[in-house]
């Protein structure tokens, strides 16, 4: 495997890398895209190592993803669920770090409701320490793999106009892409509803669209966000969204609306879609979408993001 130029001991966000820390995940995550073509999907690359997977918050896609990548580089995976552990039965944040340190683990890759947990876990273990979502705050691997899913289509992500569509105000992937993009050159507009867009969205580093069809004028990529209901508390959905129809006739992607981008622009989504909601399905499975490339593509970058943390490159 090619080896990075990246020694930090952690990935708590993107605002803590460098652009050619980025550079580096990315063409590490190019060597391990290979991986997934062999016959048999196996490398000896993290054996010996141990890696707990810690998520205080339902997923699908992301924890399957990071339990495929240890596996595949035949890494000792754990999987900690948090229903049945002491933290349902009392027990502080502090004592279940220490107890999980006392495990010994290499890297332990955690998902947590609340901002910035990631990030106080790292000053209390010696582990290093994957953020794989916490809150409405950050999803590291997510930009990280949007943009290798960018730069593969387009070969570079400077000079690039990247469209981001949907609950912008909920949103944790929105605020990594932003700033990853922003760091690669890129530039970045966000649209949604006013009822889901930050007080001063403008300090994301973003121009402000309210109108679906300013953000997607000559955009090079299209990335559509899901209504992050579980996100918007007390506020209530019919406070903050009429309906899903209407939210759909004002900010759904459609093949007409994706005409006003660039003839050869991409369609990305994090998932999981609400087809009819943010997104038709024409769009969502035609030829300029590229959201399965995603879920491929986030193995890769996975991959590379524990063999770089693990101290192996």
């Amino acid at each position: 495997m090619a080896e990075g130029h990246w020694s930090a001991k952690h990935l708590l966000g993107i605002a803590e890398l460098e652009a050619n820390d980025i550079t580096s995940i990315l063409d590490t995550a190019e060597s391990f895209r290979e991986v997934a073509s062999r016959p048999i999907k196996k490398v000896p690359t993290l054996r010996g190592k141990t890696v707990l997977n810690v998520f205080f918050e339902s997923s699908t896609r992301t924890r399957s993803s990071f339990e495929i990548a240890e596996k595949r580089m035949s890494a000792d995976a754990i999987n900690f669920s948090t229903s049945t552990s002491s933290l349902s039965k009392g027990e502080s944040m502090l004592d279940t770090a220490r107890n999980l340190e006392a495990m010994a683990p290499d890297v332990l890759v955690i998902r947590h409701p609340h901002p910035r947990v990631p990030h106080q876990l790292a000053g209390l273990i010696d582990s290093s320490i994957v953020n794989a979502g916490d809150g409405a705050h950050e999803h590291p691997t997510q930009a990280l793999l949007d943009a290798f899913t960018i730069r593969r289509h387009k070969g570079t992500l400077e000079g690039l106009r990247v469209a981001i569509v949907g609950d912008i105000e909920h949103s944790r992937v929105v605020r990594s892409n932003v700033l990853l993009l922003r760091k690669m050159g890129a530039s970045v507009v966000v649209a949604g509803p006013r009822t889901m867009m930050p007080r001063h969205a403008e300090a994301l580093g973003a121009e402000v669209a309210y109108r679906v069809e300013d953000a997607l004028e000559g955009a090079d990529v299209v990335m559509m966000l899901r209504i992050q209901l579980e996100r918007q508390g007390n506020s209530g959905s019919q406070l903050l969204l009429p309906s899903t129809d209407e939210y759909f006739h004002l900010f759904g992607l459609s093949a007409e609306r994706l005409a006003l981008a660039k003839d050869d622009a991409i369609v990305l989504h994090p998932g999981p879609m609400n087809r009819g909601v943010e997104i038709t399905s024409e769009v969502a499975d035609g030829a300029r979408s590229v959201i399965l490339e995603q879920v491929a593509n986030g193995l890769a970058v996975r991959m590379a993001v524990l063999y770089l943390l693990a101290g192996v490159a």
